[in-house]
């Protein structure tokens, strides 16, 4: 019973450290990169629908990203929604088939608004381990009387363990994010 416990700990901590990674992803750098588009929205014949269904994406340069509506009709509305997305900060350009969009150079002052930014969704990320590990120690206590205290404080120890390794995760994953995008 305590393994399965600290088991399911341990998957929802790391799904917690994966959901970091992937908000990380999507804190612009100053590169183009398909994952900034990923959770785009684009009003498609009514419903609003990820922009990676609507169309391929290519990296040109560095700073400019490619993309290729599989619906050539769809290419208004994804241009649109490119506009609105606040975080890119970047305009399309669009001739018909592909619409080009070319990052902006970050200044400084908008490079630290996006370490604050990967600041917050590091606590984000902290808070849901830690919530983890809340809930799995009063469901520990609950087992006291069926398994015993010896064996409860360990199985606490152990999560202690366990939260401290995917709180260090997230703060790693943070100090590599910084200087990504502090690096000039």
């Amino acid at each position: 019973m305590i393994e399965d416990v600290l088991s399911e700990a341990r998957d929802k901590m790391d799904k917690a450290v994966d959901a970091v990674h992937t908000d990380f992803q999507n804190v612009r750098t100053g590169r183009a990169n398909p994952a900034l588009f990923q959770k785009i929205m684009v009003e498609y014949y009514n419903t609003p629908t990820p922009l990676d269904q609507l169309a391929g994406f290519q990296v040109q340069e560095a700073r400019t990203m490619l993309i290729t509506p599989y619906d050539k009709s769809a290419t208004k509305d994804i241009e649109k929604a490119i506009v609105a997305a606040q975080h890119l900060d970047a305009t399309p350009q669009n001739d018909g088939e592909v619409i080009r969009v070319t990052m902006p150079e970050l200044n400084e002052e908008r490079r630290k608004e996006y370490v604050k930014l990967a600041h917050q969704k590091a606590e984000d990320g902290r808070v849901s381990v830690r919530g983890v590990r809340r809930k799995a120690k009063d469901d520990l206590e609950a087992l006291t009387s069926e398994v015993g205290e010896d064996d409860v404080f360990r199985a606490e120890k152990e999560l202690e363990a366990m939260t401290k390794a995917h709180i260090d995760h997230i703060d790693e994953a943070l100090k590599r994010k910084e200087d990504e995008l502090l690096e000039v």
